[in-house]
């Protein structure tokens, strides 16, 4: 995929699909360390060690409706290629957790991508999901938080298209007012 927010918005199907009510999203650019840090945590299903042990495998997935589940294993080669790493925690029942590190600066790291995007794209999908996201870079914090929102909103739903457009710009102009700091 040409940036990371596709990787994530694809890792975080998987939470979706694992029945997560609680999604945490959090990129942290530690620029002066020169480390991108992405973390994926959810309160999903979560997984037994047998699967957790092949997970990254590009031909092992739950889905039923193929036979290959190529995020991870994607996203993992695009670590490593980066002089990074993938990890993931689960706990059957309790849920899953996933670390993905890259070097910053490396020339093949491909960008962060469009967060607000895929944000909206994700909030819109399911309003029953809770997502914190949160981006960093170095001392900066941005912390977009559903929950709060929706209690804001009152009566007006979440994944309306005004508010859902609202919340891609929000998301984008936050980030970008990180950058400039």
């Amino acid at each position: 995929m040409k940036e990371l927010s596709l990787h994530i918005l694809d890792l975080v199907e998987n939470s979706i699909n694992a029945e997560a009510k609680h999604i945490t999203i959090f990129v942290f650019e530690d620029i002066l360390n020169n480390l991108l840090t992405i973390s994926i945590e959810d309160d999903g299903k979560g997984m037994e060690a047998s699967l957790l042990s092949v997970v990254d495998d590009p031909f092992i997935t739950t889905r039923k409706t193929r036979n290959v589940g190529l995020g991870l294993s994607l996203m993992k080669s695009a670590a490593l290629r980066c002089d990074g790493n993938l990890n993931i925690a689960s706990e059957k029942g309790k849920g899953t957790k996933v670390v993905i590190t890259f070097k910053h600066n490396h020339i093949d790291r491909a960008p962060l991508g469009n967060m607000g995007s895929t944000m909206a794209a994700l909030i819109s999908r399911e309003e029953q999901i809770d997502y914190i996201y949160t981006h960093k870079i170095n001392d900066s914090i941005f912390v977009l938080n559903t929950k709060e929102i929706k209690e804001i909103l009152g009566e007006v739903e979440i994944n309306s298209p005004e508010i859902i457009l609202w919340l891609q710009d929000y998301i984008n102009e936050n980030i970008k007012s990180l950058l400039s700091k």
